[in-house]
């Protein structure tokens, strides 16, 4: 992964649950910020989704994409961009690791690059809104439902 921007935040919630959330794309726009459309393009075998279409209108970031998803069961999942119209790259992942006392630690990983020229600052203010509000929509979502 390319340069990179990295925030964690601790769930109230096993990393079963916590991956159930992050699994479940077509719950996206109701606790996602700025996520406005999500379509799963291809199903894997496990029932969980290989590739996912998503509108999103995040300042300074809007765009239509596909992401590519591989599973590592309830510990981590990475992504990387398929296509989009403004992002030229979107890897990440998010990595789970249990506290052992009922919470999970949740890692953001996430590296973008838009087709506009763009100071490397900048980039990273945009890495940093995504994953912050990600972060906090995540954890808002998993501990409702716990």
């Amino acid at each position: 992964m390319a340069e990179q921007t990295t925030s964690s935040i601790v769930v109230d919630a096993a990393p079963e649950a916590v991956m159930d959330v992050i699994a479940d794309f077509d719950a996206y726009p109701h606790w996602a910020k700025g996520v406005t459309t999500v379509e799963t393009v291809v199903e894997g075998a496990d029932g969980r989704a290989e590739q996912v279409f998503f509108a999103l209108d995040v300042s300074p970031i809007k765009d239509e994409y596909t992401l590519a998803y591989i599973w590592e069961g309830h510990r981590r999942v990475t992504w990387t961009l398929v296509e989009g119209k403004m992002l030229r790259a979107l890897d990440g992942a998010y990595e789970l690791r249990d506290l052992g006392n009922g919470s999970t630690e949740v890692t953001y990983r996430l590296a973008l690059d838009v087709s506009i020229p763009l100071i490397g600052m900048l980039k990273r203010k945009g890495e940093k809104i995504l994953i912050d509000a990600a972060l906090k929509g995540l954890k808002k979502r998993v501990e409702s439902l716990g």
